[in-house]
């Protein structure tokens, strides 16, 4: 039996006894129409409609398209709606259990219907992040030459999870998490929907209101927990779902957080840039997010002790040794003890002070180099330690600072081209005020002049 998104058997099974499938699927849109959020694809002549046969495009074929967006958004269910829909020939496969073999299987289905039939093939190919480079490879060809038409979805950005070639050749739609309204009309429709729980229970709004802050902008979880908490409250003979009965039914939210998809960059991305910002409490609810998600607790050590250079440096010199001591404590601790030592680090490099001087010094300096601004060695810089060195002029000159009484020489240290030129611009904020004396004293003392 050729592969579907839905054979015929699970469908009779669910028209004659509906309670038999999940509330979630259930509910799925039956046309676009009913389609709720994710509108800003789902206009006139969008290729979505166009998927399912709305307009007439003349010599211009619907373009295969890439769905992606994070979990529960409505991938699957736009691919379900679509093979409801077209008059095409429609195939699904899951990028978790198929390969090449079922690829090129589907494939010369789809050129033999074409041939013989003159019926054009969807292929719907859910997590087409887990494919190979080669399992994507055997793709082209079909989406190139219009063998299949390909509704690919994908939880990972494809920048990264997609090969560029197929991504060339397909529309790149971006799905958006649901906002709480459009949740809220999912629950309130499966309350009612002869297809959901028929009135059968009522939905007080304190209870909405906390399945909004389970749900997350994920409808699959959202209609999940409404039904696990409906069966609890008609089991207990009550005709509404109590916050409390929601409670013990849903211990917590599944941690929106993929450890191994694009949010693991974003959420690292996001607690930097709040230790950065000095809000320690947003800093510590990423940190809780990337723990709860069981990622490595060494990968949050590494990313604390480059902020603690990056974005602190000498304003607070106690930021670097902190965040170091904490890398060394969760590599033999581990988790879940190694939590409270992360936490530690984070909340001290958070409200220390903050500087980026460190970061910017380098990154001037680097730059000259990069653009050439090199040039030789000051001679009495250069090394004098072998025969001959003497001769050639070099360290002739050099004056040894512990000679002096301030320990200072006023001598040139850099190149030529450089010697004139300020990399490190300390900030006043914390310790590194006194820093930004000392550098400003040993500037006058080495004679420079201001560049």
């Amino acid at each position: 039996m050729e592969p579907d998104l839905f054979t015929a058997a699970a469908e009779e099974r669910q028209e004659k006894d509906p309670a038999a499938s999940p509330l979630a699927v259930r509910m799925r849109p039956r046309t676009l129409d009913e389609v709720v959020g994710q509108q800003h694809l789902l206009g006139p002549g969008s290729p979505l409609r166009r998927l399912v046969g709305e307009g007439n495009g003349g010599p211009a074929g619907p373009s295969s398209v890439i769905l992606w967006g994070p979990p529960g958004t409505g991938k699957t269910t736009l691919a379900y709606v679509v093979s409801k829909a077209t008059n095409k020939r429609f195939v699904e496969l899951s990028a978790i259990t198929a390969g090449v073999k079922e690829v090129r299987a589907v494939i010369d289905g789809a050129r033999r219907a074409t041939g013989a039939f003159g019926k054009e093939t969807v292929l719907f190919l859910d997590e087409i992040h887990r494919f190979s480079k080669a399992q994507q490879d055997s793709l082209l060809p079909a989406v190139e030459n219009r063998w299949v038409t390909l509704i690919a979805a994908t939880t990972e950005n494809p920048y990264f999870s997609v090969i560029s070639p197929l991504l060339s050749r397909s529309l790149l739609l971006t799905l958006e998490p649901l906002t709480d309204d459009d949740i809220r009309s999912l629950l309130r429709r499966a309350l009612r929907d002869e297809r959901g729980l028929k009135e059968a229970v009522a939905l007080p709004e304190d209870t909405e209101e906390h399945l909004l802050r389970i749900a997350g902008g994920d409808a699959r979880r959202a209609l999940t927990a409404l039904e696990a908490a409906a069966g609890a409250a008609l089991d207990q003979g009550e005709s509404e779902i109590g916050l409390r009965t929601l409670e013990q039914t849903v211990d917590r939210a599944a941690v929106k957080y993929d450890r191994d998809g694009d949010q693991h960059y974003d959420v690292a991305s996001a607690l930097i840039k709040s230790i950065r910002g000095s809000d320690v409490d947003a800093a510590l609810h990423y940190l809780a997010r990337m723990i709860e998600a069981g990622e490595d607790p060494r990968f949050i050590a590494r990313r604390l002790m480059i902020s603690a250079s990056e974005d602190i440096g000498l304003a607070d010199p106690n930021a670097l040794p902190i965040a170091v001591a904490a890398a060394q404590a969760v590599a033999m601790i581990g988790f879940p003890e190694a939590a409270l030592t992360l936490s530690h680090a984070t909340i001290a490099l958070a409200l220390a002070p903050k500087s980026n001087a460190a970061t910017t010094a380098i990154g001037a300096a680097l730059e000259d180099v990069r653009k050439g601004l090199a040039g030789p060695v000051p001679p009495h810089l250069r090394d004098g330690h072998y025969k001959g060195a003497a001769k050639l002029g070099h360290a002739q000159g050099y004056v040894y600072p512990h000679d002096l009484p301030e320990g200072i020489a006023e001598q040139q240290y850099a190149p030529d081209a450089l010697k004139d030129r300020e990399y490190y611009t300390p900030s006043r904020h914390g310790a590194e005020a006194r820093y930004a004396d000392a550098v400003e004293w040993t500037r006058k003392r080495l004679g420079r002049k201001r560049s």
